[in-house]
């Protein structure tokens, strides 16, 4: 349904510890091996240790990793080494003014940075799928002052998408809560999205 309505990518929710679309890993690497080529297969990952990282890409089989929460010392070494061809792209949460420096310091190791809403330093950390919004003037930072690909995620949805893109600019929006409904895909609102990106 997302890519009938010209969804470029697919996120494939791995285990989380919190936030909506979860899917086991055998779902994900089924959906992997039927998108079309040109169709982006993006496997989210809470994990922060870089074989199992790497494991986790083996079993999926996607080509794009979206790594949601602090990698360890030396982890993009390690991913750039064993998955060649396989895209990074690092989330950074923007929490606060901090994250501009965030993402400068994560930008040489990845191939693309998503700014999101949730907070990886809570008890039960937030790692996306929180439906909220953050500072867009912020993310604008980023995209001005990094050079790598700003995909812009955190609340957004068909009434407020346009707006988003005209403050922040970025590469590509990504979404998530503002086009369900019940917790599944709304092809109602799904179709409302795009056509406010379109008209952006």
């Amino acid at each position: 349904m997302a890519i009938r309505h010209g969804a470029c990518a697919v996120g494939l929710v791995s285990e989380m510890p919190s936030g909506p679309g979860v899917i086991p890993e055998q779902k994900i690497a089924e959906i992997a091996t039927v998108l079309p080529p040109a169709v982006g297969s993006f496997l989210l990952t809470s994990k922060r240790d870089a074989s199992a990282i790497i494991a986790q890409q083996r079993r999926c089989g996607v080509n794009t990793v979206q790594v949601c929460d602090r990698l360890e010392v030396g982890a993009y070494e390690q991913l750039r080494a064993s998955m060649p061809g396989v895209s990074i792209v690092q989330v950074v949460h923007v929490v606060g003014e901090d994250a501009v420096e965030g993402a400068r310091q994560v930008a040489p190791y990845v191939n693309g940075i998503l700014l999101d809403s949730g907070d990886p330093s809570l008890p039960r950390k937030e790692l996306g799928g929180t439906g909220r919004t953050h500072n867009w003037a912020i993310s604008r930072q980023i995209v001005e002052q990094v050079g790598v690909p700003i995909f812009l995620a955190g609340g957004l949805n068909p009434d407020n998408v346009a707006e988003a893109i005209r403050v922040v600019r970025p590469y590509a929006v990504d979404v998530c809560t503002g086009v369900r409904t019940g917790g599944k895909l709304d092809e109602v609102k799904l179709a409302a999205f795009f056509e406010a990106v379109q008209r952006s």
